[in-house]
């Protein structure tokens, strides 16, 4: 995944929750094909593989 997010260290625990702070260690997880997709169709359809390899 070329595109990594980082997490920020924060004081405060409220700040741990927001929806932002929450998907940063899952969209890290996601193979680099889904996240380098040229459109967001592909995008879409590369998710959705990826997710059913999951379950």
């Amino acid at each position: 995944n070329s595109f990594k997010l980082k997490a920020g260290r924060f004081r405060l625990d409220i700040r741990k929750k927001v929806f932002t702070m929450r998907v940063v260690k899952h969209w890290n997880r996601l193979p680099g094909e889904v996240v380098d997709a040229p459109s967001l169709e592909a995008f879409k359809a590369r998710l959705d593989g990826a997710l059913s390899n999951l379950i």
